[in-house]
Order: C-alpha cells, then sequence, then structure tokens
C-alpha cells in the first residue's frame, strides 16, 4: 500500500517533470503525457477505495526526512478514509478536467505549459491530502497557492488576468500567515508537528484552555484563505479570469476544497473547543448566506458558480462548526463532481456563445441539449433536490444544524438552501430557456468536452447513494451525530422547490418582471451588484495602507538603508583620495616625509 499511495502523486509530478525539461515545446505530446500521469493516479486510487471498502484500514507510515538538531520531522503519509476518498476526487475531477481542455483551449499556444502547470497542481494536492503532518502539509498547501498563481494568471498577457492571480496569491497568504503562527504555537506546545502525536497530546489535556482555542482559530485562518470565506473571500469572484477549465478545478475539487479537509483533517484541535467551533460556524453561515445573496445579482455566468461555490464552502465549514463532520465530508465529495460539471457546462456555454454573460443567452437548450441537460443535473444537485448527490449531503447538514439547537444559524442555511436554488435556476431559465437569439454559430461542444460532463453528471445523480457507507467508513471521534428528523427534510425540499418556482416566475413565464423588481428595489440591486462594495473597501482601506507602508519602506530602503551604506562607501574613496595625495611614488619625498616626522617627535619630546 506505501508504494501504491507514493506512487498517487509522484504521477503527475514525473508528467510535470518531463513536460518541463523535455517536452515543453510539444503541445499534443505534453497533452498525453499530462493525461496519463493523472489516469495513472486515478487507477491507483480507485484500487485503494476498493480495498478500503473491502477492510477499513487507518494506517501511518514514517520516513526519515527533515533532522535539525534534535528535530526531527519524518516524511508521515496517513491512509485512511478521509484521504483515500480525496485522492479519487482530486484525481477523478482532474482527469475528467484535462481531457475537457483538449477541446476548450484547442488552438491556444502555450498548451504544453498549460499541463505542466496542472500536473503540478494536481501533484500539491493530492501530496496535502496524504500529509500527517504541520510541515508536510504547509509546503503542500504553499506550493497550491503556486500554482493557483499560476494558472488563473495563465493568460499573462491580459492585465485583468495577471491582477487576479497576484490578488488571489496576496489574499491566501494573508489567511497562511495565520495558520504559520498557529503551527509554530502547536509545536511550541507540544514539542511535535505530527498530526498524531499533537492529537494525543490534546487528548492528554498537554494543550487546552484559551491555548487550544487560539490555536484553532489561528489554523482556520489557512482555511478561510483557501476556502474563500469571509473576509478573505474576495479573490475567488476574480480568479475567474483564469480558463474555465482551470476555474473548475481549482474551485469545485482542489485549491479551494483544501480549506475544508484541513479543517476536517484536524478537527481533533476544533473539537475540545466549543469556541472556535462557533467561530468556524458562524463565519460559515454568513458566508453561505452573504455569498448566495451576491450571486442572485451577477451577470457573468463564471462569477455566478463561483460565488455559489463560496456559498457552498460556507455550509460546510457551517456542517464542521456544528459538530457534523461526517456530513461536511460528504458535501465535500458531492460538490466537487457537481460543482465542477456546472463549471464545465458554463465553459461550453462560453465556448459555443463567445461570451460570459448570461443575458447573452436564450433557448440555448435546443442548440446544446447535452450541455442544457447536464446543468439540469447540476443545478438540481446544487439545490438540492432528491434523487441528486446534492439532496444527500445537504440534508444531512440542514439536520446537523437544527439539531444543533442554534435558530440563528438554521434559518441562515434555511435562507440560503432557498437563495441557491433561486440562482442556480435563474441562469437556467435565462441561458437554455426562453427566446432563442440569432445566432447560427451557437453549437453543441465536440465530443472531447461533452464526454466529461456526462461522466460528471452521472456522478452527481449516483454518488449520493453511498451516504449510509459514506457515514459508515469517515467518521470522527467525538463528533454530533444527530438523529433522523423527516420535517427537516421535507421544508429543506420546499424551499429548493419555493426557490426554483420563484425563479421560474420570473424568469421563464416572467410574469413578474425582473427589470422592474431591480428598479422598486434599486438599492438593493446596486448592493448585490457591487457585492456590498467589500472590494472597493479593501481598495480605500487596506490596499492604501500597503501602498503607503511600501512607500515608506522604500523610502528608508533608498534613502537610509542605501544611504547609510553608499554613504560609508563614499566616505572611503574620499578617505582614499586623501591618502592618495601623499603616495606620490618619488623616494625623495618620502625621505622629507620621514626626516619631517624625526624632527616633529623631537620637538615633541
Amino acid at each position: 500500500m506505501i508504494n501504491q499511495l507514493l506512487a498517487v502523486p509522484l504521477a503527475p509530478f514525473l508528467a510535470f517533470a518531463i513536460i518541463s525539461l523535455f517536452t515543453l515545446r510539444y503541445n499534443r505530446l505534453s497533452t498525453f503525457i499530462s493525461i496519463f500521469g493523472i489516469a495513472i493516479s486515478l487507477i491507483l486510487s480507485l484500487n485503494l477505495a476498493v480495498n478500503l471498502i473491502i477492510s477499513p484500514i487507518h494506517e501511518e507510515y514514517f520516513m526519515p526526512w527533515i533532522k535539525i538538531g534534535s528535530v526531527q520531522i519524518p516524511l508521515e503519509i496517513i491512509a485512511d478514509p478521509l484521504s483515500v476518498m480525496m485522492l479519487v476526487v482530486v484525481s477523478l475531477v482532474s482527469l475528467c478536467i484535462q481531457v475537457y481542455s483538449l477541446g476548450y483551449m484547442h488552438g491556444e499556444t502555450g498548451l504544453a505549459r498549460y499541463y505542466g502547470f496542472i500536473s503540478l497542481f494536481s501533484f500539491s494536492m493530492l501530496v496535502l491530502v496524504l500529509s500527517n503532518n504541520f510541515v508536510q502539509m504547509y509546503m503542500a498547501w504553499e506550493l497550491v497557492g503556486l500554482c493557483s498563481y499560476l494558472l488563473i494568471g495563465f493568460w499573462y498577457h491580459k492585465p485583468s488576468a495577471a491582477a487576479a492571480g497576484k490578488k488571489a496569491f496576496l489574499t491566501t497568504r494573508l489567511g497562511d500567515v495565520g495558520f504559520l503562527i498557529g503551527i509554530l504555537l502547536i509545536f511550541k506546545l507540544t514539542g511535535t508537528l505530527s498530526f498524531s502525536e499533537v492529537a494525543q497530546a490534546i487528548s492528554q489535556g498537554e494543550v487546552a484552555g484559551p491555548a487550544i482555542t487560539l490555536i484553532s482559530i489561528l489554523v482556520f485562518c489557512g482555511a478561510i484563505g483557501k476556502s474563500a470565506q469571509f473576509p478573505l473571500h474576495v479573490w475567488l469572484p476574480d480568479a475567474m479570469e483564469g480558463p474555465t477549465p482551470i476555474s473548475a478545478l481549482i474551485h469545485a475539487a482542489t485549491m479551494v476544497a483544501a480549506g475544508v479537509y484541513l479543517t476536517a483533517r484536524l478537527f481533533f484541535i476544533f473539537l475540545p473547543s466549543t469556541e472556535a467551533l462557533a467561530v468556524v460556524a458562524y463565519i460559515g453561515g454568513f458566508t453561505a448566506l452573504f455569498a448566495a445573496t451576491i450571486a442572485l445579482a451577477q451577470n457573468d455566468i463564471k462569477k455566478i458558480v463561483a460565488y455559489s461555490t463560496i456559498s457552498q464552502l460556507g455550509f460546510m465549514m457551517l456542517a464542521l462548526g456544528s459538530g457534523g463532520y461526517t456530513p461536511a465530508c460528504f458535501h465535500l465529495m458531492t460538490h466537487a463532481f457537481f460543482k465542477a460539471l456546472l463549471f464545465l457546462c458554463a465553459g461550453s456555454v462560453i465556448h459555443s456563445l463567445h461570451s460570459n454573460n448570461i443575458w447573452d443567452g436564450g433557448g440555448l437548450l435546443r442548440k446544446m441539449p447535452i450541455t442544457g441537460l447536464c446543468f439540469i443535473m447540476g443545478g438540481l444537485s446544487l439545490a438540492g433536490l432528491p434523487t441528486f448527490d446534492g439532496f444527500f449531503s445537504k440534508d444531512e447538514i440542514i439536520l446537523t444544524v437544527f439539531a444543533s439547537g442554534n435558530t440563528i444559524l438554521f434559518t441562515t442555511a434555511a435562507i440560503t438552501v432557498f437563495l441557491t436554488a433561486f440562482y442556480t435556476f435563474r441562469l437556467f431559465f435565462v441561458v437554455f430557456t426562453g427566446e432563442e437569439k440569432k445566432d447560427t454559430h451557437v453549437h453543441e461542444s465536440p465530443l472531447v468536452m461533452t464526454l466529461p460532463m456526462i461522466l460528471l453528471a452521472i456522478l452527481s445523480l449516483i454518488s449520493g447513494w453511498c451516504g449510509p457507507q459514506f457515514s459508515h467508513l469517515i467518521h470522527a471521534e467525538g463528533a454530533f451525530h444527530p438523529e433522523e428528523e423527516p420535517l427537516v427534510m421535507y421544508l429543506s425540499v420546499l424551499l429548493a422547490l419555493a426557490g426554483i418556482f420563484s425563479a421560474w416566475v420570473v424568469y421563464a413565464k416572467k410574469e413578474v418582471s425582473s427589470e422592474r423588481l431591480c428598479q422598486q428595489f434599486a438599492p438593493v440591486n446596486s448592493l448585490l451588484t457591487n457585492k456590498y462594495w467589500i472590494d472597493e473597501l479593501y481598495g480605500s482601506t487596506v490596499v492604501r495602507l500597503v501602498q503607503f507602508v511600501s512607500l515608506v519602506s522604500k523610502w528608508i530602503d533608498i534613502y537610509l538603508v542605501d544611504g547609510m551604506v553608499n554613504g560609508t562607501g563614499r566616505l572611503t574613496v574620499l578617505f582614499g583620495r586623501l591618502i592618495r595625495l601623499i603616495q606620490t611614488g618619488y623616494l625623495q619625498n618620502y625621505i622629507f616625509l620621514m626626516i619631517a616626522g624625526i624632527v616633529i617627535l623631537l620637538l615633541i619630546f
């Protein structure tokens, strides 16, 4: 098993190395190498998953790695249901997206570089999933951030794409600073960085009280950045400047999932602190509702799906903060399938329509039936309708929040369910139904793009039925397990249906004019369209503060630091020029100076 576990991330890394060193000039060969590498990872991951289902295991492997004085940090790999599930999800979604990219990125320059970055990204995420100590995870964590910067800014010749890549990189770094401080505190208090040893120290009471709360919140700062939770959510919508397949990869199964995975993997740190769990729950609940309201007023098809991602990640954090470890992990898996599907459907529309604006669509269901049907399946999963995978995982989260007894969070979750169904089918009715635009160029995407969409659509339909087996395999000691409450499920389904019906009335039947609604509620519409002016607020406060500090630092560096260094050099040059005046090279001058010196000494003494 250890050889298989090591080979899972090694395959895409070798693909990246070969592409970078040997085949960067050969696009077709590079695409084959990258797809072949991730396909090997998927096969090995599926084999591990089958073995895990037959015989559930929890094993940890140690290998010598880093030794600094008395501190030893081994290379630790963990094989348990959570890590194996994530291996399958990451490798499967990555393979679908790489195949899809053959059609979407056809004719694009720099295709070898594109596939090389994807291979490196997949390697980073797979290493993160397998990590069983903080140093190893943090290195993979930062490498994921680097890859996201490279992929979001793939079209670096576009100023907006370059700016989006920098924004994503710098915003997530803010959260990573808190994560790093938390790691240092853990090492200070426990003397170890191994997850299993830290868990043992916490269970024995070596770290408790305010210390465990502080550590939990600091670690959660990293999750806030990576999973785009409020207030560090601003990078994710701008990251849509990257190619659509990259949006599907980063924002469905890999980078944004890393924050939820981190919180779930380190659940033993959060569990002893009710205060830390409350912080996770309230930030998650607020983010879910906050992002859902913004999605209502967006007109960019990718940004609607992006804000949906932020909202669903908030749902997962809400579940974890309410003690629902298994529902959060279950929704992490199902969300990866249906959200990747929705992004690929959005990419299919953009590829054919040559526009991101939903109002440029209309009647596409007749021209693009496969894309339309796949979007319906992804949308029903996102809305949480029965038989689709999102229903099973979302229902468990709603039940967990209800059973926790927190009325505020339950109300927040219920409203978010309604809004999610509404904005999802607002997008569908505007783009795929209604009046057909007179554009003969709109057509169904090629088979290489539709096949991954069909596969993900099938997974969105069937993956939710593995809930009982999932609950049996993936659970955490001390997590909350609520009893079944049919009324909660009925309420959740009714809210989703109400959202779909409301969208149908406004955008399909048009019995209520959306333009009139926007005019009647102009202040609210302006607030949502401008995303609560959070970016403008950051631009006028945080960004200006950083610019001011940068200017001050530049002045100090140029005039104080460089001034002192350069001044010392100039003084030395000046002193050398003065000394040089007496170094004439004439012997009589030297004899004269010697005699003059002797005379002066005699006069003195």
